[in-house]
């Protein structure tokens, strides 16, 4: 509103972070600025955080945004559109250190703060806790209904800038796009003619599947002791979980799902299904844990190679028509999914040249998925619980190699990419989501990187227990597929779940209800993941060498 007061909250400004998003913008070499790196401090972010949700809930101010690209100019010139314009101190912002130029104390984009619009009536009351809280909360300014975004160095007046000029000012690019759909041969795993036991070890010390304990124990997961579900799950902790699950309050048994989903490899064959398994893998995870996929936000984060054409990008139309095809399943499955978008992030400019050669990383997205739990007795985790369970694998599997681990792993170039049918996948999750809130699951876990074969094996590996597999039992959907086929495609919108004996005719029964259920195998007490078809036993690999080789790649 008019006469707000614009205060900017939690860290000082400093020359870190001028030009990140120009640097973000631009291809890296050698004369690429350090210093628009940002430099982080959590412990200023974390009292942030405390105090402006204090404040919220306190109803001490209208509005607030992030200090990101662009630092002051951006937060202050956005909010400022709402009212139609400002008078912005930048004098009174709280620096670092001496010697920052106008110019850099606007634009730098520092972290850990953010900007508010506070009522006059309540600017005391809001100053007076973030000092009681140990947070730097200073006004720079107030909003305006003047038409000019202006800055001022105390007295002197250092820029003003209409506001129509500044939201509507600059010209649109208008880029071409031109999509040639990359054309790859059929691809097929002989199963005869591999040692299965070595190839699902090399499998899981991928560096795409192996465990990830030895960067996970660098980070503390138990501030304020609400973390219900840790990045690593089993007897031994060290078995993958899908997500993470918190409970903000302890006191309520409400919980947060925290999940994401990434496959760049996709994006060389279809940049749409790349987007597609990315968002299907961030849902599932978090329902494989408990999240309700009704109640779900999704962040998309792009890192993308330069699309626009020009001398140095010939393929410029194709690179922009990747993009577009994978913002159109963002669209699409984000409706389909009922999963809207709260925020995200984009650098374009991923390249770099190296002796005249330019390297562009693979397009890709990291989608993340916040969800709720109102439950947190009803989540659960990857990791086999007791022998005699029985294992259901939920989903069809089909010949989908192209862009697997395994394809890459036997340089194997080709095949089809996963597809997504966000229709069956949304019933089965449902399904999923009502099974762990009656406790009928006793472990779940998503099938993505490596496949089934992969994800059997981090089963066993958490609960330090064997299973037998019968690989005929798998649903097939297309053509004839080999064993090391049904082992390996990466399929989505696939679950594995366990149930004890006694509720094996309730899963058998979803069948009937338009679910694909198949009832896969038992878990043992053997040591080992036997997996066999019909009555041919394809391998016994013991779950200890399994558990080796997955740690063995990041060892400590």
């Amino acid at each position: 509103m008019v006469n707000d007061r614009i205060v900017m909250v939690g860290g000082r400004i400093g020359k870190d972070g001028i030009h990140g998003a120009t640097f973000s913008s631009e291809e890296l070499n050698e004369n690429s600025p350090a210093t628009a790196v940002q430099i982080g401090d959590p412990i200023t972010q974390r009292k942030m955080y405390d105090f402006i949700m204090r404040a919220r809930d306190m109803g001490l101010y209208h509005a607030i945004t992030d200090n990101g690209a662009g630092g002051l100019s951006s937060s202050v010139g956005e909010m400022a559109e709402d009212t139609g314009g400002c008078v912005l101190d930048i004098s009174l912002a709280p620096l670092k250190y001496d010697g920052l130029q106008p110019w850099e104390i606007l634009v730098s984009e520092a972290q850990e703060r953010m900007t508010l619009a506070v009522p006059e009536e309540h600017i005391k009351e809001f100053l007076d806790m973030a000092a009681e809280m140990d947070v730097e909360a200073t006004v720079l300014g107030h909003y305006t209904d003047s038409g000019y975004f202006e800055v001022r160095y105390g007295d002197r007046v250092i820029g003003s800038l209409e506001m129509e000029f500044m939201h509507d000012g600059v010209p649109q690019y208008e880029l071409n796009a031109a999509w040639d759909k990359p054309e790859y041969k059929d691809i097929t795993l002989d199963t005869c003619a591999i040692d299965q036991e070595a190839f699902l070890k090399t499998m899981l010390g991928r560096l795409n599947i192996c465990s990830k304990e030895y960067v996970i124990r660098q980070y503390d997961h138990e501030v304020k002791g609400g973390s219900v579900i840790k990045p690593l799950c089993g007897i031994k902790r060290d078995g993958p979980a899908d997500a993470g699950v918190i409970r903000p309050v302890l006191e309520s048994d409400m919980g947060l799902v925290i999940s994401h989903g990434i496959c760049p490899r996709y994006s060389d064959y279809d940049t749409y299904w790349m987007m597609a398994n990315a968002m299907d893998e961030a849902i599932r995870n978090a329902v494989c844990v408990g999240g309700n996929p009704d109640y779900m936000a999704g962040v998309d984060n792009f890192c993308w190679c330069d699309p626009v054409e020009s001398e140095r990008t010939p393929d410029g139309r194709y690179k922009m028509a990747q993009l577009v095809r994978a913002c159109k399943a963002l669209q699409q499955f984000s409706y389909a999914y009922g999963v809207p978008c709260i925020s995200g992030k984009d650098s374009m400019k991923n390249d770099y040249m190296n002796g005249g050669i330019k390297i562009s990383i693979p397009p890709t997205v990291l989608f993340s998925v916040i969800g709720v739990i109102n439950n947190i007795v009803a989540t659960q985790t990857s990791d086999f619980k007791k022998a005699g369970d029985v294992i259901y694998l939920l989903g069809s599997t089909s010949n989908e190699l192209g862009g697997s681990e395994a394809a890459d792993e036997l340089n194997l170039k080709g095949g089809r990419v996963p597809t997504v049918d966000a229709g069956q996948a949304l019933q089965r999750y449902r399904a999923v989501h009502a099974m762990l809130g009656q406790r009928l699951a006793s472990a779940c876990h998503d099938c993505s990187d490596g496949g089934l074969a992969v994800a059997i094996a981090e089963m066993c590996i958490g609960g330090r227990l064997g299973c037998e597999i019968d690989l005929d039992k798998v649903r097939v959907s297309g053509q004839a597929m080999t064993a090391m086929e049904t082992l390996y495609s990466q399929s989505a919108s696939r679950i594995l779940v366990t149930v004890k004996p006694e509720f094996a005719p309730m899963m058998d029964m979803l069948g009937s209800y338009q679910q694909i259920v198949s009832r896969i195998g038992t878990v043992t007490d053997t040591g080992s993941m036997l997996v066999r078809s019909g009555s041919s036993v394809l391998f016994s690999a013991p779950v200890d060498e399994l558990a080796h080789a997955f740690k063995k790649t990041l060892a400590w």
